[in-house]
């Protein structure tokens, strides 16, 4: 049994390392941007156009689903009375498509009785051309707000509004729905927004940190980044993803500069550059003015946004009002394909440039933040450049490591033992009767392979 037992743990850890080598890659044609990569797993779920027909999301959870021009579509949400709910959809489009400024969808959380909890909008807008986009609605508890308090059903709706001249391809869709930690039991969470905060971006530090870190293509597989300045390459119509954690007190500043064409032309491509930050939740926090390039250096940046704070939540301005958790925030930077038509396919030199200010404060929640805070092993994450992928890749070997590491010792000492006990054998024979034990391998030979 034991030797059973010993193989098992052999063959577990080879099957490890086989799903080491499963892991998601990235296929694509070369020379081709990479496609949105859609988080491994993800549940696929149909929107309903009947509310009562929706389909239930759990919370922590991805799903994949799709939209077509016009639709509306409902899922459903199963609340208690004092839980914070966030549900996002990426909008993600087909490549080679159109799309007009104002194409986009609006996601909302209503009641039982149709009552609207909140709702945002993720919308095409100088940057005509096919690229993620997200968006979020939530339901948060407050004691002085009459709607959305109770406990029970309440749906989600997503309502795809597309103009005539724009592709009527069904769109993609990636669905999160989170539940924000409760607050310190017996503490107070200020209910005001605050007033003043430091809305000048820092100058930045003269010894930068610098190196390649190529973005990824998804929220999922986004390349993870600390202050410093990045290289990378964009090609036109691609769309990389980068994520920084910002912990609480911290602010989060980017700019992206666009290196110059290498070949004479000076073609002007307006709106060829969109630059975007959204939050841990994947709800939109900002973009920056979308950069137009004539082949020369240019640069752009986020306007300055205020540390992360829970009570953010209460200002009016939306881009604000988004700052308020801690943990992963993503950059995305999306390049138009029309630069191709002046430019050519091949990658134009980007740098970006991240800044993290001030110290982290104390988290307001008890207990484990879960992707609403900051840890160290994401600090690390930061500071190594993987992604959330390479980072289970190098966790899992790990594991696989201590398997091998382990089912080899047993082996070791396993025969070890025998030896000895041979020996032992033996030498207890010694001048013994005919026929005795003189010989003979203990406990019937040698330990079998598995």
């Amino acid at each position: 049994m034991r030797q059973r037992n010993r193989g098992r743990a052999t063959l577990a850890a080879a099957a490890a390392m086989c799903a080491v080598t499963a892991l998601p890659g990235q296929a694509y044609a070369a020379g081709e941007p990479a496609a949105y990569l859609f988080v491994p797993g993800a549940k696929a779920v149909p929107g309903a156009e009947v509310s009562t027909d929706a389909s239930a999301l759990e919370p922590g959870s991805v799903y994949k689903s799709s939209i077509k021009p016009g639709e509306k579509l409902y899922y459903r949400l199963y609340l208690d009375a004092d839980t914070n709910a966030y549900v996002s959809a990426v909008v993600v489009p087909k490549a080679g498509g159109k799309v007009a400024y104002g194409d986009g969808i609006t996601v909302s959380i209503r009641d039982s009785r149709d009552l609207q909890c909140s709702s945002e909008d993720a919308r095409f807008e100088a940057a005509e051309f096919p690229h993620p986009i997200a968006a979020y609605a939530y339901r948060v508890t407050d004691k002085d707000s009459s709607p959305c308090q109770d406990a029970g059903t309440y749906n989600v709706l997503i309502e795809r509004e597309s103009k005539a001249t724009s592709t009527p391809d069904t769109w993609d869709l990636e669905l999160r729905y989170e539940s924000e930690p409760k607050l310190k039991k017996g503490g107070t969470a200020p209910t005001e927004a605050p007033e003043d905060w430091p809305s000048a971006s820092p100058t930045p530090p003269t010894q930068a940190k610098k190196e390649e870190r190529p973005g990824g293509t998804s929220y999922y597989d986004a390349t993870s980044l600390e202050t410093g300045t990045w290289t990378d390459g964009i090609k036109p119509g691609q769309t990389l993803f980068y994520r920084v954690p910002v912990d609480w007190g911290q602010q989060i500043f980017a700019t992206v500069d666009l290196g110059n064409s290498v070949g004479g032309s000076d073609e002007y491509v307006g709106n060829a550059l969109a630059l975007s930050l959204d939050n841990p939740a994947h709800g939109h926090v900002d973009d920056a003015s979308p950069l137009s390039y004539s082949g020369k250096p240019a640069s752009v940046s986020l306007d300055p946004l205020p540390p992360v704070r829970y009570e953010n939540r209460f200002t009016f301005s939306a881009d604000e009002s988004a700052m308020r958790f801690a943990g992963w925030y993503y950059l995305s930077v999306s390049l138009s394909p029309k630069v191709a038509h002046a430019y050519g396919e091949k990658a134009i030199p980007m740098i970006l440039k991240v800044q993290v200010e001030n110290a982290a404060t104390t988290s307001p929640y008890g207990g484990s933040a879960g992707i609403f805070g900051v840890t160290q092993d994401d600090k690390d994450m930061a500071r190594s450049g993987q992604s959330a992928p390479q980072a289970d890749k190098s966790n899992t070997m790990k594991t696989v490591g201590a398997a091998g590491i382990g089912a080899g010792a047993v082996l070791v000492l396993g025969l070890g033992a025998w030896t000895l006990l041979a020996r032992r054998r033996a030498a207890a024979a010694v001048g013994g009767p005919a026929g005795g034990a003189a010989g003979r391998q203990p406990y019937g030979g040698p330990p079998q392979a598995w």
